[in-house]
Order: structure tokens, then C-alpha cells, then sequence
């Protein structure tokens, strides 16, 4: 039943762009739901699926640390002034510039990801790089408007976007033969590939950090934690649902992105309708690093608000500059699972877990061992922010292998990477 209300509440709601839990939803649910399949192929039925489950109640509660702290200092309009709290102006710095990378990166994810569903849809028709430009040069454009009136209609239409194709997969891997598959509870896998699997799995809760500024555009930011418990509750569900029914039928050959995974003509259709997930997302993204490092260059010009010549000539040869060097992530990494990893040891280990711990430590200096239940929190968010750090440094080396090792990861090159 909670299941069934988690998935077809957004749609109900999506008339209503006021709605907190529905705009969550949909600038959450994105990408990282493609790679969960071929983790639970990874490492097995049952450890990816606990995971999955752990890593989502996990990040319930990280995301509630992230509204406790933004109660607190209400004035936080994004990461950068939480790292000015936690560090002053150099946190500032630090956290600004890590917001802006991880967009850059996901920037990067959606070009691959670009690639991978005109190799898909073409039957690889042409050079892989052309198809990477032409993601870059679509997005460029996309992104030339300096202002997103429309980015929570953009949200929506991603989120139906994405959630079509997942279950046009679905059906497809349902009523597609797959002779000889192979199912297992558990696999027996090295700790590189088996944590280049929890990180994609980590990849697939990597919204919180964009939590701060979904807070300060709610009406009533009191909203946010009943919010965060419908998203989180969807999240998991769709991503158990999508993860098992795909890898049930499929087996261990199940691809990343799961939509390879739906049949000849199926997995087309399923990528034609993913891109405005694939495209949509993407400018999103682009769009919040492109007026990071706008707002950042210009504000002791006068430009920001502007509209003379030079602040658009500005503007859109920030916005080349950001893209160009997604397009060279993009490039230089050419394997969807592997980006994806490697994302998550640089930053969603540390957004959307480690720093929620190091937030409650901070709201309560002085309190960590008042009383049993403060001793049991303590430990319980220091711990959360060890397992940030743990999530980064494995990911890092499990990420850094796994390229290094791939077969497909070739950097620059024509040939088609993503089969």
C-alpha cells in the first residue's frame, strides 16, 4: 500500500508546483536509479538490496540533520553558507566550490549518459565523441537563458521522464526472453568492484545537496521533514522495485544504464522517452554550477544583475567553459557506472552523509554526553560522519581501479564504450 501511494503521489500532485513533497521528488529522482540493477548484479540479491533499504534510511536521517541545522540558521540559502558556519570564510570557499564540482560532474554523468542514448537509438550511427557535442552543444544552448522560472516544471517533466522509462524497462525485461540467466543471493567479488557497487548505490541518494535550497524556496520550511519522509519513502521504493523486477529478469549480463537492459526496440523507446531526464537534469545541474561561479566572478562588478552585452558575453562563456569540461569528464571517463562511482567518493559521501554528522555535532557542542539519549546521538552522528569519510576514500580507490581496469573506459574515443 505505501508503496503504491509513494509512486503515484507525484503524479497526482503534478498540477501543483507548490507542493513541497511532489518538487522534492522531482528534482531528486533522477539518474541514479539507472545503475542499481547491475549493482544488485554486483554484489548480489540480497547485500544490495539491504543496502539499498540502509543506505535510504541512512540518508532519512541525514536529510532530517540537514533540516535541523538549516532551523537553526535560517539564513542558509545553499552549501556555502553551511561551510561558512561549520568554518567561516574559508568553509565558505570550500563548500561553494564542492557544490559547484558536483555539478560539473553530474554536468558530465548526463553528457555520458547523452552519448549512451544516441549509440542506443542509432544503432552507434556515427562517432561516440559526435554524439558527446552534440549533448554539449544542445545543453550550451539550453542553458543560455540566465534565469529558471520554469526549473520546477523542468524537475517535473524529468522526473515523469525518467520514471516512464524505468517501467517501460520493466515491462520490457518482463516480456523479453533472457535464456540462461543467472540470479544469485550473493556474489563472490573483490572490494573494488563490490565498492564501486555501493557507490553507485550511494550515487542514487545524492539530492541532499540541494536540500538547503529546496528549504529556503518552501513557503513553510517547516514542511520539509514530512517532505523528506515522502521522498525518501518513494525513493526506496522505486529504487527496491526497479532494482530487483530489472535484475530478476535480466540476471547478472543486466547493463548500466538498466534501460540497455530492455530489448532491441524497447530499450530505444525507453531512452527516447528519458531525455528530458537525460537533457533536462542536466541544464539543472548546469544551470545552479553556471550561477555559482557567474555570481562568484562577477560580484564585485556589477554585472550580476545586469543585462548589458557583457554580462550576457560573460554568462555564456562561463557557461561553454562549464560544459566544455563536463564534456571532457564525460570523455575522459566513458563508462556510466564508473563516473557515477567516482561522484559519489568525491561528494555524495560526504553531502549527503558525512557532513549531516558533522551538522548535529555542531548544534549540539557542549551536549554531546548530557544524557544517555545525547551519548547514543553522538556517537551515532560521529560515526555517520567516519562513514562519510570511509565512503570517500574506499570510493575513491574502488572508482580509480575500476577505471583504470574497465575494458570500455578508452578516453577520446570513436568507438562505441557503452555496450
Amino acid at each position: 500500500m505505501w508503496t503504491a501511494y509513494a509512486f503515484f503521489l507525484p503524479l497526482l500532485c503534478i498540477t501543483n508546483s507548490n507542493n513541497p513533497s511532489a518538487v522534492m521528488i522531482c528534482e531528486s529522482v533522477s539518474l541514479g536509479v539507472l545503475s542499481l540493477p547491475a549493482a544488485v548484479a554486483t554484489l548480489g540479491f540480497v547485500p544490495a538490496i539491504i543496502l539499498i533499504v540502509g543506505l535510504g534510511i541512512l540518508a532519512t536521517y541525514t536529510g532530517y540533520n540537514i533540516g535541523l541545522f538549516r532551523e537553526r540558521y535560517p539564513h542558509i540559502q545553499n552549501l556555502a553558507d553551511a561551510g561558512e558556519i561549520l568554518m567561516g570564510p574559508f568553509g565558505r570557499e570550500l563548500f561553494g566550490l564542492g557544490q559547484f564540482l558536483f555539478c560539473i560532474f553530474v554536468m558530465g554523468s548526463h553528457l555520458l549518459t547523452f552519448r549512451v542514448m544516441m549509440n542506443t537509438i542509432t544503432e552507434h550511427g556515427t562517432c561516440s565523441i559526435v554524439f558527446s557535442v552534440i549533448g554539449m552543444v544542445i545543453s550550451m544552448v539550453l542553458s543560455i537563458p540566465r534565469t529558471m522560472k520554469g526549473m520546477t516544471w523542468i524537475s517535473f517533466a524529468s522526473f515523469l521522464s525518467i520514471f516512464s522509462a524505468v517501467m517501460i524497462t520493466m515491462i520490457g525485461v518482463g516480456v523479453e526472453k533472457h535464456p540462461g540467466r543467472i540470479i544469485e543471493a550473493t556474489v563472490d567479488t573483490n572490494l573494488y568492484t563490490a565498492f564501486t557497487a555501493v557507490s553507485n548505490i550511494v550515487f542514487a541518494y545524492c539530492a541532499h545537496v540541494a536540500f538547503f535550497g529546496l528549504i529556503a524556496e518552501m513557503e513553510q520550511p517547516k514542511d520539509f521533514k514530512k517532505s523528506l519522509f515522502m521522498l525518501q519513502t518513494f525513493e526506496i521504493s522505486l529504487y527496491v522495485t526497479a532494482a530487483c523486477v530489472i535484475y530478476y529478469y535480466v540476471g547478472k549480463d543486466v547493463q548500466s544504464p538498466a534501460l540497455s537492459s530492455a530489448g532491441p526496440l524497447l530499450k530505444k523507446i525507453a531512452y527516447g522517452i528519458a531525455i528530458p531526464t537525460i537533457v533536462g537534469a542536466g541544464v539543472v545541474n548546469g544551470h545552479i554550477g553556471l550561477k555559482y561561479i557567474y555570481f562568484r566572478t562577477c560580484s564585485k562588478s556589477g554585472l550580476i544583475h545586469s543585462r548589458s552585452r557583457r554580462s550576457v558575453l560573460v554568462w555564456i562563456a562561463l557557461g561553454l567553459a562549464c560544459w566544455l569540461v563536463a564534456w571532457i569528464i564525460a570523455e575522459a571517463i566513458p563508462v556510466f557506472s564508473d563516473l557515477n562511482s567516482l561522484i559519489s567518493a568525491l561528494f555524495a559521501s560526504w553531502f549527503s552523509y558525512g557532513l549531516s554528522g558533522i551538522y548535529w555535532l555542531h548544534l549540539n557542542y557542549g551536549q554531546w554526553f548530557a544524557s544517555p539519549r545525547k551519548i547514543a546521538l553522538t556517537v551515532l552522528n560521529a560515526g555517520i560522519a567516519v562513514f562519510g569519510l570511509v565512503l570517500c576514500v574506499l570510493g575513491l580507490y574502488a572508482s580509480g581501479t575500476a577505471i583504470h581496469n574497465d575494458a570500455n573506459s578508452n578516453s577520446f574515443t570513436c568507438a562505441n564504450t557503452d555496450s
